[in-house]
């Protein structure tokens, strides 16, 4: 699969797709070292990058050896998409991807991301000015329509495609769905099956195991898959479903102390990147979503200890005693 002309992700490849407050370096460095072939930041608001807010410029910083890198903006006005996607396009990543897909209320309510899926002449004309703004490629995450009355994601993305958008993702849900109920994969079939779509499509939704990365390949017919709320707390999801693609090519799964070791990692290097007790904040949403955790009993009191340790020492006794627990034989 190639987007553009210089970026080659080679056959059925697996992205991390872009999460608020979850998809920062460490993190999406631990990915791309587990398998992901391109990473994306947590997504930027352009009307925050065009007056410099710092904690917004921050999330432009990406390194060398996570790339390929996406930077993802959002917005509802043309002029500050464009002159976001200038600034973007000055950090160096490999594309700018534009959402439009994410459907919380203070986003879409005011008619940016899945907001825009009401107002599609407006969210041709910012994909069009986008693309004509910057030489990087520019992509577009959105969803299959508004609501079950609206799914109109098969015209949309010829549409799409023909503002000169390089891929195209699509989560196979509507906004008004949220993140409940499944996502429809044969509406994303649907796009890849029209014959006049012809740029690479992603599918994202409900991708949480291996085999289900396989299924959305052979069955489905995508190009690529994105993993998004399944690789949090566990970022290793990555390097299963490569060895599931590729079964000739076995690999040993990641131990039970590698997953902690890595979990270990991203609470330093949050705590590095920010400091002790903000970072500790900041990864327990991984930590409370990690299946490791799963299925062990009695475990609430330990959840919650865990969930209130406020500094790394507490934490990783935390984290010992639930990982001695794991290994004791059954």
């Amino acid at each position: 699969m190639k987007i553009g002309e210089h970026i080659d992700l080679g056959e059925r490849p697996v992205m991390l797709a872009p999460m608020e407050d979850v998809t920062d370096p460490s993190f999406r460095l631990i990915c791309k070292e587990q398998g992901a072939d391109m990473v994306y930041t947590e997504f930027v608001s352009a009307e925050a990058l065009v007056r410099n807010v710092s904690s917004t410029t921050r999330k432009l910083q990406i390194s060398d050896e996570e790339r390929p890198t996406a930077i993802q903006i959002y917005g509802r006005d043309v002029d500050a998409m464009v002159e976001a996607a200038r600034i973007v396009e000055q950090a160096a990543p490999d594309l700018i991807d534009i959402n439009f897909g994410c459907p919380v209320k203070k986003v879409a309510g005011k008619g940016a991301g899945a907001g825009m899926l009401r107002d599609v002449p407006k969210m041709l004309a910012i994909t069009r000015a986008v693309v004509n703004a910057v030489k990087l490629p520019v992509t577009v995450k959105t969803r299959l329509g508004w609501d079950h009355d609206s799914r109109i994601i098969v015209d949309l993305a010829e549409a799409l495609q023909d503002c000169g958008i390089a891929a195209l993702t699509v989560h196979g849900r509507t906004r008004s769905q949220m993140y409940t109920g499944q996502a429809d994969w044969e509406m994303i079939a649907a796009v890849k099956n029209n014959p006049r779509f012809v740029i690479p499509l992603i599918g994202n939704g409900d991708i949480t195991t291996p085999e289900l990365a396989v299924g959305a390949f052979s069955r489905y017919g995508v190009d690529g898959v994105m993993v998004g709320r399944a690789s949090i707390g566990a970022p290793w999801i990555f390097a299963d479903i490569k060895a599931a693609l590729n079964p000739e090519m076995p690999a040993l799964p990641l131990s039970l102390a590698g997953k902690f070791a890595l979990l270990r990692r991203q609470i330093a290097e949050s705590i590095d990147r920010i400091d002790e007790y903000r970072g500790i904040l900041h990864i327990r949403r991984h930590l409370a979503a990690s299946p490791l955790f799963k299925g062990i009993p009695h475990f609430r009191e330990t959840r919650i200890a865990m969930l209130r340790a406020g500094n790394m020492i507490d934490l990783d006794a935390v984290l010992q005693q639930i990982e001695d627990l794991l290994q004791q034989p059954d």
